[in-house]
């Protein structure tokens, strides 16, 4: 058989089983609850086959913005009823969606993109379905913070998502102040207008540690943007960014001997990049929270080899 007839066939079997599969789902009788479905970040192929089927047989579908939603409902065929629920009129909706759901509806929340709660509405909605005693499901996907979690190259033992920082400097400043020593890779929502002023005021309270700035994920333009954060702050403040940006930091080091030599030449490489020696020795110093001489004899072992 040719290679191309064998690609065919197995591109057939694919879409025969897909199909099946989904034919499955949209069969079984959906109960009533509320169900929180994840919807895609930027491609809409990230959409699962339970999402499909949980949206398709949903008596009503609240959206935080109904006229984004309908781009993707109309995209897979689905004309289910739309009603908004977001932070301007939840507490005049959410009694309203309750009752749907008490009166044996299934009704799904779907946030913008990604999963519905992730610095979204939908925790207060949540809450009193469960203090009512209604079922409550959670249908996982796609999200922004985890997908630029697992591209950064930072540990993903523990992770701390710490959503949008305050608007402004100081009580932004305060909020990093209270994560500096948290012992965890530390995940933020950023817009693109204060994204350079929250690099900065990281770089000052967390020193150079290493850092990621995630955009535009699954998308057409995705980037990933990686270095320290006194860098990545200087580097920022000349470039127009768009779209939504995920920034992810690397955890506080520890204190004098748990850092590793391997650790340190590692913060040495990537603050050479974009510092002078005797400041990229400085800010490795303060970042791991270790002796100077010591960053010091690692940094002429890098430079004795260039």
């Amino acid at each position: 058989m040719a290679k191309h007839d064998q690609n065919k066939d197995d591109r057939d079997a694919i879409l025969a089983r897909v199909g099946e599969a989904l034919g499955e789902l949209l069969d079984r009788p959906l109960a009533p609850g509320l169900y929180l479905v994840a919807t895609p970040i930027g491609n809409l192929g990230d959409t699962s086959l339970r999402a499909l089927a949980v949206l398709a047989r949903a008596q009503l579908i609240a959206a935080e913005d109904t006229r984004h939603s309908k781009k993707l409902l109309s995209h897979f065929g689905l004309r289910n009823a739309l009603t908004p629920y977001h932070e301007h009129n939840a507490e005049r909706e959410r009694p309203k969606i309750l009752a749907r759901v008490r009166a044996g509806d299934a009704v799904a929340l779907i946030s913008d993109a990604g999963t519905p709660l992730v610095s979204d509405p939908g925790y207060k909605l949540v809450r009193e379905a469960l203090d009512e005693g209604l079922d409550v499901t959670s249908v996982p996907g796609p999200s922004a913070a985890l997908a630029a979690l697992t591209s950064a190259g930072l540990p993903t033992d523990s992770f701390l998502f710490a959503g949008f920082l305050p608007p402004k400097s100081g009580a932004r400043q305060s909020r990093l102040a209270a994560l500096k020593d948290a012992p965890t890779t530390l995940i933020f929502f950023e817009t693109p207008q204060r994204l350079a002023k929250s690099l900065a005021d990281m770089a000052e309270v967390f020193g150079a540690r290493e850092a990621v700035i995630a955009r535009e994920l699954t998308k057409l333009h995705e980037t990933v943007i990686r270095g320290t954060l006194d860098g990545l702050s200087e580097d920022i403040e000349t470039e127009t960014l768009k779209g939504e940006i995920v920034v992810v930091v690397a955890p506080h080091a520890g204190v004098g001997t748990a850092v590793t030599d391997e650790r340190i030449l590692s913060e040495l490489k990537l603050a050479l990049e974009t510092n002078s020696f005797r400041d990229a020795v400085r800010s490795v110093t303060e970042a791991l929270k270790v002796k100077r001489a010591r960053v010091y004899e690692l940094g002429l072992g890098l430079t004795d080899k260039t």
